[in-house]
């Protein structure tokens, strides 16, 4: 079991590689729209990325999978894309695998480069071994695929085309689901995976495939709009913008006297963070362990929120997440879009109302209720600079002998290590992070803020 969480949660992370393009590509699509500012070029250079996004997903799993990220994997990927979706194709011209086989093909480069990167072949064949036998390998791999795809494939499709309609006739029901859903896999990094499927994958417009990738290939000058594009998104608007910014007021108010000054400033900075740009792990991995219960009442309330978008006929989206960014950003393509506000406050409201009652009626330890509060990663940084942190990571992980393999995601450091027993929550803690995740004895995450890519690279660096 803790070898296929493992393997989930490297696939989770490789998934926000190509993700991580979106906001560029919807700022570019948005800001040329003829709506905003009518600039056809900066517009086209946008939505060449949303046309490309199966491309992107084989190359940025591929190199997410990959041991050491080579670009030798991306390459595989990328090679592995072609052939599967040519060679499947050529079998059957009514296939279209969309942004799924992307992210076929990039598991598979991801994989065949770890197991053949250091292959050696007899000297006359000398110059195609090595990272060189990657993309050759997987070229041949995916060929084999695309026979079996060829053929295989058209009930499959049949089979997900009536999972996305059956989503979208679901409609309040399901937008629930996948709202409840979404916040529930956050604590183990598994919500990117459902979130590729929903967002990339079900239903079709216009050419594109995925709730996000329709609401932005709507066209409202043309009257070309999806009725259901962004019914997977909307609901997260106000819960990001209004319902957590709320629910750090209410930790707040909730504080100790003497500890509430302290906690003010950290829970004001990643509420407005949630506010702003929709990053929201950084406040809730403040309650998510310490009082699950709040967490729950969150998932709950999330998708409420969706549900009820849904119903009030809403319909907005997002590149990158539900902030206020992407909210005034896209509302040329939205539906009633100024709903949210009200909708928002609204949420707002609740969520204050229910976590101030629920942390002072259970008398959860929440931040600034509990007298050992973290430390501050950017005074360590100030003071022993990013090597010095890093430094202090891998001795509180156990050391080298113990930590096997790093990787990081927006927020997270992603671990395998040989041993997680002997690493200590508080001490980690104290080095500024806002929450530790223990799936098993070998998978660890630890959350440290934005600053996680930096500290997983340096922490790689040492190693």
């Amino acid at each position: 079991m803790g070898n296929v969480f493992g393997k989930l949660q490297k696939l989770g992370k490789a998934l926000m590689l190509p993700v991580a393009v979106m906001p560029v590509a919807a700022l570019m699509l948005r800001l040329g729209a003829g709506d905003v500012f009518n600039i056809p070029f900066i517009m086209n250079a946008g939505a060449a990325v949303f046309d490309n996004l199966a491309i992107l997903f084989a190359i940025g799993v591929a190199v997410g999978l990959a041991k050491d990220n080579n670009g030798a994997a991306a390459l595989a990927g990328a090679v592995g894309y072609f052939v599967l979706t040519k060679g499947a194709t050529a079998i059957n011209d009514t296939i279209n695998m969309g942004v799924l086989a992307g992210m076929i093909a990039g598991v598979a480069g991801g994989l065949l480069y770890n197991k053949f990167h250091a292959i050696k072949l007899p000297d006359f064949l000398g110059f195609f071994g090595g990272r060189r036998f990657v993309p050759i390998v997987t070229s041949f791999f995916m060929l084999i695929a695309a026979l079996i795809f060829g053929y295989i494939w058209p009930p499959i499709q049949g089979v997900i085309d009536s999972i996305g309609q059956g989503m979208v006739a679901a409609g309040a029901a399901g937008t629930f689901a996948f709202g409840f859903l979404n916040r529930l896999l956050i604590p183990v990094g598994l919500h990117h995976v459902i979130n590729s499927f929903t967002w990339f994958v079900f239903g079709e417009f216009n050419g594109a495939t995925g709730d996000l990738n329709r609401f932005f290939a709507q066209v409202p000058a043309q009257g070309l709009m999806d009725p259901s594009a962004g019914m997977f998104m909307t609901g997260f608007f106000p819960m990001m913008m209004f319902g957590l910014p709320a629910a750090a007021l209410a930790m707040i108010k909730t504080a100790k006297k003497e500890n509430r000054k302290a906690v003010t400033g950290a829970l004001l900075g990643v509420a407005f963070t949630s506010f702003l740009t929709g990053i929201t792990e950084p406040i809730e991995f403040m309650f998510m362990f310490l009082a699950p219960v709040l967490y729950f009442a969150h998932a709950l309330l999330t998708g409420a929120s969706m549900a009820i978008t849904y119903i009030m006929g809403i319909r907005h989206g997002f590149g990158f997440s539900a902030g206020a960014i992407d909210y005034f950003l896209n509302m040329g393509l939205a539906t009633k879009g100024w709903l949210i506000i009200p909708v928002g406050l609204v949420f707002g409201i609740i969520y204050y109302i229910l976590f101030v009652f629920i942390i002072e009626k259970m008398n959860l330890p929440t931040p600034g209720r509990v007298d050992e509060e973290a430390g501050n990663a950017d005074e360590i940084i100030a003071d022993k600079g990013l090597s010095g942190l890093a430094k202090e990571y891998i001795e509180k992980l156990g050391g080298r002998s113990n930590i096997v393999e790093v990787d990081s995601c927006i927020t997270r450091l992603r671990l395998t290590v040989n041993d997680s027993s002997i690493i200590k929550d508080e001490e980690l803690k104290a080095l500024g992070a806002s929450g530790v995740l223990r799936p098993n004895k070998k998978n660890m995450q630890v959350v440290v803020g934005t600053k996680a890519e930096l500290i997983a690279n340096e922490i790689k660096r040492l190693l």
